[in-house]
């Protein structure tokens, strides 16, 4: 044999070695199982009125935590020299007029405004108007 013919038979021996391992190997596969019935499932009822029992009790737990209430008088812009000069006696003035309702704020954010009331020697603020739902929701992430 010359050259040619042994790297040619050994082409194609290599081949044959290839496609065998390429090949997939039957094994004795014992046979399938019957299929088993499909039956449909059945599920209980829901009670519309047990649902809610839990939704209560989760807002009944957020009724006992403690927010910030704060009102908000006005605002103004000052100097630094301006506010270094105030002493016992000095008058801000804010932006906001006398007869401007004054802002209620929950934790930092604007959710009502009222006008302020004093009752016997303390004051307190009559609520006149709630901020809109969607404007609060739209305020959370701030």
């Amino acid at each position: 044999m010359d050259t040619k013919e042994t790297e040619a038979k050994a082409e194609e021996e290599m081949a044959k070695a290839f496609a065998d391992a390429a090949a997939p190997k039957v094994e004795n596969v014992p046979p399938a199982a019957p299929l088993a019935e499909v039956k449909n499932a059945m599920f209980q009822k829901i009670d519309a009125t047990a649902m809610a029992a839990p939704k209560d009790r989760k807002l009944d737990m957020l009724m006992d935590l403690t927010l910030q209430v704060s009102i908000e008088l006005g605002r103004t812009m000052m100097l630094i020299k301006d506010i270094l000069d105030l002493q016992r006696g000095s008058v801000v003035e804010f932006e906001k007029l006398a007869s401007e309702p004054v802002d209620i704020l929950i934790n930092g954010k604007k959710m009502a405004e009222g006008e302020v009331v004093v009752i016997e020697k303390h004051f307190g603020i009559r609520i006149t108007s709630l901020v809109d739902a969607s404007e609060r929701i739209k305020n959370l992430g701030k």
